[in-house]
């Protein structure tokens, strides 16, 4: 081909077809993906800055995932020691019946009874884990709420089976009077111990799930900056693809003219 001479008039027309063709390839994969910038050969500093900003809101995307189970291990522990608070108090309630009666055989069902309930919290405290993690069972929780790891929160756990609450079987049936008053006060010293776990409890979810928010606001403060930098707009880009198709046609029509200017030399020779 680069033996065929082409007119000046051909030539201009046909480069000014060509420009046309290229831009409105651009301009239709622009409208295609939504994006202005689709590679650093559009604009390598926005396309490298979207890039930084959308690989850190990934990074915090995959430990927000790690602060959610975080959450949700907490209320898990806190639903446990609120049900275990409920049993307490009911076991609580038979220690204070047992104490108003000399009924040996009340007492005695009475303290079969506590002892059933004691099971009850073991079962609880082993059950209110979750994803693996029991607060309960005396696991710790580590969080990691920044892509540096240089901050953290801890939960630390704790023991709230029977035994770890020094809620003890009921001695000798609860025949005499003083074994029955020595459950009611492990029962109370529990009770003292739960509220204030349930305090330390709702205050660390509370931290947490503020990072939480924290974390999905940056997140999303993140991706609209990342997509403002390579995002297009498709109301111009819609009407420049317009006028690059009356361009193109107008082109056409030009070039179509160009050569029949070179026809009317051959009629000269007709």
């Amino acid at each position: 081909m680069s033996n065929i001479t082409l007119s000046a008039g051909v030539r201009q027309n046909l480069l000014a077809l060509q420009n046309t063709a290229s831009q409105l390839s651009d301009t239709q994969n622009k409208l295609a993906t939504g994006k202005k910038v689709n590679s650093a050969l559009d604009n390598a500093n926005e396309y490298f800055t979207s890039q930084s900003l959308n690989n850190r809101a990934n990074s915090l995307s995959a430990l927000l995932d790690g602060i959610t189970n975080g959450v949700n291990t907490i209320q898990a522990a806190n639903n446990g020691i609120t049900a275990i608070t409920k049993l307490v108090q009911s076991a609580q309630s038979l220690a204070t019946q047992a104490q108003q009666t000399t009924d040996t055989t009340v007492r005695s069902s009475l303290a079969t009874q506590f002892d059933a309930i004691r099971t009850q919290i073991d079962q609880l405290a082993g059950d209110s884990g979750y994803n693996g993690t029991n607060l309960l069972g005396s696991n710790s929780l580590t969080l990691t709420l920044n892509e540096s790891g240089t901050s953290t929160a801890t939960v630390t756990g704790v023991d709230d089976t029977s035994a770890g609450l020094g809620i003890v079987g009921s001695a000798n049936a609860w025949a005499a009077s003083a074994d029955i008053a020595a459950a009611s006060t492990t029962l109370t010293a529990a009770l003292t111990t739960l509220q204030s776990q349930s305090s330390t409890l709702s205050s660390s979810l509370s931290t947490v799930q503020i990072r939480s928010d924290f974390t999905k606001a940056t997140i999303n403060t993140l991706q609209t900056g990342a997509s403002a930098l390579t995002a297009a707009d498709t109301n111009q880009e819609g009407a420049n693809l317009l006028a690059l198709q009356t361009q193109q046609s107008l082109a056409t029509t030009a070039l179509s003219l160009s050569t029949q200017s070179d026809r009317n030399v051959l009629k000269l020779f007709g």
